[in-house]
C-alpha cells in the first residue's frame, strides 16, 4: 500500500512539472523512478501534438533508451549546450531547496545538465523531504577506479562511513563514465557547503550528489496535493 501511495504521488508531481514544458524547448531529461512518469506523460502531449518539436538531452543511457521507447526526440549535449528546462527527481531535498542526488547513479552527469540549464525543476513526493540533507539519504560520490582506496580512506578520514556501491550480482556499479560509486554517510549535514568543498578539492573525486543552489523549483507532492516550492 505504501509503495503504491509513493507512485500515485509521484505521478502527481510529474504531472505539475509538465505543464512547465513547451512547444520548441531544450529539454534536460532526469534520472531514476520519479522521472519516468515526466516522460509518460510528455509521450502523451507529443502524440496529441499539445507539445511540439522539443528535443530531449538524457543524463543516462538508460533515460535515452526509455525516452527513444516512448518516440520522444532526443538530441546530443553537444549540439545543445543550453538547455532550457530541466526535470529531475531527487532522494532529498532540505529546507532551502539543496539536493542529494545520484541514487540512479547519474549523479555526474545530472550536474552538468543542471549547470547548463536555464530552469532546473525538482519533483518529489513528501517522503524526499527534510530540514537537513543527510538525514534521510547518504552522498553518493563518483570516483575514478585507480583512486577507489584513496578516496575512500579520505571520505573515512571525515568521519564518514563509506560503501562502494555494487549490482544486485555483487560487481561494483559502473556510472556511464566508467567510474565507480562510493555511498558515504556523513550524517546530518548542517553545513553542506563545508563539505562540498572539501569533496570538490579531490582530484580522484570526479562528482557528488551534493546540490547546492540549482533548484528554481520543488514540486512535491503528498496526501494532501501538490505543492511547488520556490527559493
Amino acid at each position: 500500500m505504501e509503495l503504491e501511495k509513493s507512485e500515485f504521488l509521484k505521478r502527481k508531481a510529474a504531472e505539475k512539472a509538465v505543464e512547465f514544458i513547451k512547444s520548441g524547448m531544450v529539454l534536460g531529461f532526469g534520472t531514476g523512478s520519479t522521472f519516468k512518469y515526466v516522460l509518460d506523460i510528455l509521450a502523451e502531449k507529443i502524440k496529441s501534438k499539445e507539445i511540439e518539436n522539443i528535443i530531449g538531452i538524457p543524463t543516462s543511457n538508460k533515460t535515452l533508451e526509455l525516452a527513444q521507447k516512448l518516440d520522444i526526440p532526443c538530441g546530443k549535449f553537444s549540439d545543445h549546450p543550453i538547455i532550457d528546462l530541466t526535470i529531475d527527481g531527487a532522494d532529498e531535498v532540505d529546507s532551502k531547496l539543496n539536493l542529494i542526488k545520484g541514487g540512479g547513479g547519474a549523479l555526474l552527469h545530472e550536474k552538468i545538465i543542471a549547470q547548463a540549464s536555464k530552469k532546473y525543476i525538482i519533483i518529489v513526493d513528501e517522503s524526499k523531504r527534510s530540514i537537513y540533507l543527510g538525514e534521510k539519504w547518504h552522498v553518493p560520490i563518483e570516483v575514478v577506479k585507480m583512486a577507489l582506496e584513496v578516496e575512500t580512506k579520505y571520505l573515512q578520514s571525515l568521519g564518514a562511513r563509506v560503501v562502494l556501491r555494487e549490482n544486485d550480482d555483487g560487481t561494483p556499479f559502473v556510472t556511464d563514465e566508467g567510474n565507480y560509486i562510493l555511498d558515504t554517510n556523513f550524517g546530518i549535514m548542517k553545513s553542506p557547503k563545508k563539505i562540498a568543498k572539501k569533496l570538490d578539492r579531490r582530484a580522484g573525486i570526479v562528482g557528488h550528489g551534493i546540490f547546492l543552489g540549482m533548484t528554481d523549483r520543488v514540486i512535491s507532492a503528498s496526501k494532501n496535493g501538490v505543492q511547488v516550492l520556490v527559493k
